[in-house]
């Protein structure tokens, strides 16, 4: 009798741990599938970004790049991706990203040491350390490739 109840017991466990939040993902996987509609942003089975253009049924027409579109079922559709950020919304990020960094006076300027890596002045983004150089007898690394 008491085997009986630990086997009850380690069911009702394993239901609760692994079968119920299995269920629960799936019911929401076919929510986003059934919502899916005519404008989102959806990510393929196979990896492939594109933007629905037409629904017919269980059948959507993609359209992957410009003047090409693909026809495939909901069931292809791994998720739907969230709306992009308007240009306006990216440069308001950024001015204001612009103006916390201007505000902060004891913040140190990017600038320069950006500029210096550029012109290859490795002091400045070395903090003091020494830079890794190439032995003398060493070949190039563009004449290494294979």
């Amino acid at each position: 009798m008491q085997f009986v109840i630990i086997m009850a017991l380690m069911l009702g466990v394993m239901y609760v741990l692994m079968i119920r939040p299995q269920r629960q993902r799936q019911a929401q996987q076919q929510s986003m599938l059934d919502n899916a509609g005519v404008g989102d942003d959806i990510l393929t089975s196979g990896g492939i970004y594109g933007t629905i253009t037409q629904v017919e049924g269980d059948d959507v027409v993609v359209e992957l790049a410009p003047n090409l579109t693909v026809h495939m079922t909901r069931r292809g559709i791994a998720a739907v991706l969230p709306p992009e950020e308007d240009e306006e919304d990216a440069e308001d990020a950024e001015d204001a990203e612009d103006e916390h960094y201007a505000a902060d006076e004891d913040a140190v300027d990017e600038k320069p040491v950006l500029e210096a890596s550029a012109n290859g002045d490795e002091s400045a983004v070395t903090d003091g350390e020494e830079a890794v150089r190439a032995a003398v007898g060493d070949a190039p690394a563009e004449e290494d490739r294979r």
